[in-house]
């Protein structure tokens, strides 16, 4: 059996993040921020909690994933490839200092989907080598969500990632910075999904936000 790759996954156009410390300084729990955005039309999410305990976070997790699979969507866990397998997640996404692709691979199996940022040009083509189901470069705009260590790196490199993947058979995610003003020129750059973590937060109203998000993007 092969590894799902680019080839096999068609990619919603919002990636809506699930930042545990953005949604509580604001007010909302993950679960219940997921129901909004679920309201709202988003299908595609990732649970990221880099400061939460695995225990809580499972069950979290575990709530997230009945949820979204209930509205047939797609739940990819950030970092933990462990949790993943345990709370019956689509997937799981890796960042530059986590588990290898092969090595999360063996925990999530085969049937898995596997994403890896990148935010450099030799990044992105390493990545592409690995059996991935999509890549991801960013911060495309400045952020203070999301600290890669890495400055922006603007619509061009946007544009030189999509050819790179596209050349490689995976979708590109573009994340960091990114808003409802300049979401549509992102992808138009070849972005074929846009991430997003704080400007969902930025009205009050999620369920709206993400469905603004959605009319912008599918137009």
């Amino acid at each position: 059996m092969k590894p799902q790759t680019g080839r096999l996954f068609r990619i919603p156009p919002l990636y809506a993040i699930l930042d545990a410390e953005v949604a509580g300084r604001v007010g909302w729990t993950l679960v219940d921020l997921t129901s909004r955005y679920l309201a709202g039309g988003a299908r595609f999410f990732q649970i990221r909690a880099k400061h939460v305990a695995s225990g809580p976070l499972l069950d979290t997790a575990k709530q997230i994933v009945a949820l979204v699979h209930g509205a047939r969507g797609i739940v990819i866990m950030n970092d933990r490839a462990d949790l993943a397998r345990l709370s019956g997640a689509d997937g799981v996404h890796l960042g530059q200092d986590d588990l290898s692709a092969p090595a999360a691979r063996s925990v999530v199996g085969l049937e898995a989907i596997l994403g890896v940022s990148t935010h450099t040009a030799a990044q992105l083509d390493a990545a592409c080598r690995h059996p991935v189901t999509y890549v991801a470069i960013g911060p495309v705009f400045g952020t203070a969500t999301k600290s890669a260590g890495y400055d922006s790196v603007g619509l061009d490199m946007v544009r030189q990632g999509a050819e790179t993947a596209r050349l490689r058979g995976v979708p590109l995610v573009a994340i960091g910075g990114i808003t409802l003003g300049t979401a549509a020129d992102v992808v138009g750059a070849g972005a074929a999904s846009v991430a997003v973590i704080s400007d969902l937060l930025s009205t009050g109203d999620p369920e709206a936000r993400v469905r603004a998000y959605l009319e912008r993007l599918t137009v």
